[in-house]
């Protein structure tokens, strides 16, 4: 299940994302602002508990999340690019991480490096990556983050191919995933179309 998040804050900073000559600090900045946007809507039906809580004119009745709610998973390496400002906005939120790269002959995703949060199964899980193009190494991830038993998992992606989206919709169409802006396709070298280049490279200016 997939949920494009059309926003016009969104369009406008993805139209500067796209754009070949945005620098790296500006497209790193744009990348948190929208990764903030998603997060608003992927986590707006988290639990809360009910706690009393005294302001400087009385004493009344509001909600917090627990302390043990949210895991952000980064897909490694481009979704280191988002998890910093995620942990700002969620400081309870535990830090885990999956690396993944593409066996050249078989053209599947191998495990590289796995560290997830002790108290996983307690979480509900969010997985952050800018592209989700073929959807190969995200369902890998997602297999390996399931053997954890998570209360629920999420996917927060900056841009989205229809091929990707298709492949995790077979794979695993429990997973709720919240994407920026869905593409047009992916060309013959599995590069999302326009999409916005490698966002990894964007990001550590590694091109």
């Amino acid at each position: 299940m997939h949920f494009e998040i059309r926003h016009p804050l969104i369009q406008h900073k993805i139209t500067w994302m796209r754009k070949f000559d945005t620098d790296k600090k500006m497209f790193r900045e744009l990348l948190n602002e929208i990764s903030i946007l998603l997060m608003y809507e992927a986590s707006r039906d988290l639990p809360v508990r009910e706690i009393e809580v005294t302001t400087p004119l009385m004493k009344t009745r509001s909600f917090i999340l627990e302390d043990n709610a949210v895991a952000i998973i980064p897909i490694l390496r481009a979704g280191l690019g988002m998890t910093d400002i995620l942990q700002d906005l969620l400081p309870i939120a535990k830090v885990g991480h999956i690396g993944l790269y593409r066996n050249e002959k078989t053209l599947e995703p191998v495990e590289y490096y796995k560290k997830l949060p002790k108290d996983i199964s307690e979480r509900h899980v969010f997985v952050v990556d800018p592209m989700l193009a073929t959807g190969g190494s995200l369902s890998a991830a997602i297999t390996i983050i399931k053997k954890e038993k998570p209360l629920s998992i999420r996917v927060l992606s900056i841009i989205s191919a229809p091929e990707g989206l298709a492949r995790m919709e077979h794979d695993h169409p429990d997973v709720k995933i919240f994407t920026a802006q869905i593409d047009e396709k992916l060309n013959e070298k599995g590069y999302i179309l326009p999409g916005l280049g490698d966002a990894g490279d964007r990001l550590f200016g590694t091109l």
